[in-house]
This record gives structure tokens, sequence and C-alpha cells, in this order.
């Protein structure tokens, strides 16, 4: 049996007029994440720990920031596409995911379910197999100034041929 274990981390910045995207649930807020993509940086945190158990270049190779094809795409399109030609296609699985969003607000526990949901469908697991646990950084840093959302993502992957 082949084990790897991944991580991922990604922040991006709060502004006014964004839609605000978490783990692919649209979440009502007065601001959104800024960024090249819809800024799911929950989605992005993942795809970087999928890509980083198996050694392979970070999700801004895939998915340059400065490739107008991929302006305002879908971060679960992302998640899905390197799940697909990446992962699965090197006869890897999904074991389980744990994450952390770091966001002094909005309050995200009621988003927390959808979130398990709609990646676990992604990912080809239940959604008792994504963990998503949503914390403050108690007004330090931008996260805790509301100028930001972070997340960190491990992935636990194993071989299966």
């Amino acid at each position: 049996m082949e084990l790897r274990i991944g991580n991922g981390y990604d922040i991006h910045r709060l502004e006014p007029g964004r839609k605000l995207i978490l783990g692919g649930v649209e979440i009502p807020f007065k601001k959104g994440l800024v960024g090249h993509s819809d800024a799911d940086c929950l989605c992005h945190a993942i795809t970087d720990a999928l890509l980083g158990a198996l050694a392979l270049p970070d999700i801004g190779q895939f998915f340059p920031d400065t490739d107008p094809k991929t302006a305002g795409i879908d971060s679960t399109q992302m998640l899905r596409t390197i799940y697909e030609r990446e992962i699965l296609s090197r006869f890897f699985r999904v074991i389980n995911v744990d994450s952390t969003i770091i966001a002094q607000e909005p309050h995200l526990a009621s988003h927390l379910v959808g979130m398990r949901c709609a990646l676990g469908g992604i990912l080809g697991v239940a959604g008792d197999r994504i963990g998503i646990k949503a914390t403050t950084s108690e007004g330090l840093g931008a996260t805790g100034k509301r100028k930001a959302i972070a997340c960190f993502a491990t992935c636990l992957l194993e071989k299966f041929k």
C-alpha cells in the first residue's frame, strides 16, 4: 500500500462587490474574495494539497493567473480537473482531507456541511471524509482585520493499482 500526504495554503483579499465562495458554496456576505478565478481559497488550498501529495507543481503552474482563458473560472472546476487529470490518472484516490478556514467574519458554521458535500462530490468521497474547521485569528493580521480569508488543507491519498 502506498500512501501520500500533501498540504496546501491559500489566502485572498476581501473586497466589496464580489461573491464570497468557499468550498464551492456561495456565502451571503457584503464582501467577496479577489483573484483571477472566483478566488475560492478553500478549493485552492485543497488543490495544492493534492498536488503536493504527488510532488507536482502548485496550482499556479496548472492555472496561471496570466491566462485570460481562466479569468473568473470556478475553483471547483479547477479542483475537479486536478483530481481527474493528475490524481486519478496516477491511480490514487483521496482517503480524507482536513482543512481550516481562517476568517474573522462571516460566521461559517452553517455552511460547513454544504462545503463538505460539494467537495466530497468532486473528490469521490463521502462528506464525512472532508474535515472543515472555521476559526478566527483573534483580530491579528489581514484575516483578523477582515481584509482577507486564508485556508490550510491536508490530504491523504492512497494508490489503488
